[in-house]
């Protein structure tokens, strides 16, 4: 998948947040309310993070040259992993403060129409851009759950959408809460703890961010079904006898380095094993379209050795 599907669903959360952010900032204004600026605070953190996603990608459409000869594709995961430190500093530890301070020193909500009217509406809008994200990685996902998407995705830009709707969507339920049994009760502490949800409801969504993207960058190899595709491709043909080793990692979400040690027929000629090569590097990117970088190693199997993908 190009990076128009994930670029699709950051602007639609970007849209939605901004103004979300804006409308938010006036209503703590007005009346108040501790976890309506928690919000406020969130939505423009979430901006933030929108831009910073779209900035990782541009960044990482750069050609390679001699410092980075296997390209910018990783660009988008340690991007990522900035938001996650973003939305768990900005985010989660200052709306987690901001409600101790108001637990400390309870106040009621004068105002509460206004407020109560954002979070609805903000609870509508995050739910579009959610919407939006959750369609663009349906084409991804295919029928693995949620979780599994999740934890397998390689383009973080969905991966950090959706956790952050899903977390925007939850936070404003948590936030409603507070303002209403606030306005019913006449005790802030109602409001001041619905902002420390908030603010532990984003610290645990970047927690999760961030161990994600850590294992990208780090190195993630082929996802199981492409290993087999690829594995499939070498041995789909007469040039090798079989796999005795293969290592795969992925470059950037749409790139895949493989690197395939064959055992070919002992006795052929070099511009034999020269063809055999290059008919399995096209089986390979026929097969695996992301498989950009591939490195074939022949060589004569020996009982010593073992055959392992």
């Amino acid at each position: 998948m190009s990076t128009s599907g994930s670029n699709k669903a950051i602007f639609a959360a970007l849209s939605a947040n901004l103004g979300i952010a804006v409308t938010k900032s006036i209503a703590a204004a007005v009346s108040g309310s501790a976890a309506m600026l928690a919000e406020a605070i969130h939505s423009f953190a979430d901006s933030g993070n929108q831009v910073l996603l779209l900035l990782g990608g541009r960044q990482s459409r750069r050609k390679a040259d001699e410092h980075h000869p296997f390209g910018y594709g990783r660009e988008r995961y340690v991007y990522a992993f900035l938001v996650a430190l973003i939305l768990f500093t900005v985010g989660g530890l200052y709306s987690i403060y901001e409600g101790i301070e108001k637990l400390s020193h309870p106040q009621p909500i004068e105002v509460w129409l206004l407020p109560v009217i954002v979070l609805v509406v903000s609870i509508g809008l995050e739910g579009m851009s959610l919407r939006t994200a959750m369609k663009e990685s349906n084409k991804l996902r295919g029928s693995a759950s949620w979780p599994q998407f999740i934890r397998d995705a390689k383009a973080p830009e969905l991966l950090v959408v959706i956790l952050e709707d899903f977390a925007a969507i939850t936070g404003l339920i948590l936030a409603l809460l507070g303002v209403g049994l606030t306005v019913i009760t006449g005790n802030g502490i109602f409001d001041a703890a619905g902002t420390i949800l908030i603010g532990v409801l984003l610290v645990g969504v970047a927690i999760i961010i961030g161990f994600e993207t850590k294992s990208l960058l780090i190195g993630e190899g082929a996802s199981p079904s492409d290993v087999d595709a690829i594995r499939d491709a070498v041995l789909n043909g007469d040039e090798a006898d079989r796999i005795i080793h293969m290592r795969t990692l992925h470059l950037g979400p749409e790139e895949l380095l493989v690197v395939v040690k064959v055992s070919v027929p002992a006795g052929i000629s070099f511009e034999e094993v020269a063809s055999s090569i290059d008919l399995i590097e096209a089986r390979i990117r026929a097969a695996v379209p992301s498989a950009k970088v591939i490195y074939i190693e022949p060589d004569v199997y020996r009982d010593s050795e073992l055959a392992t993908a």
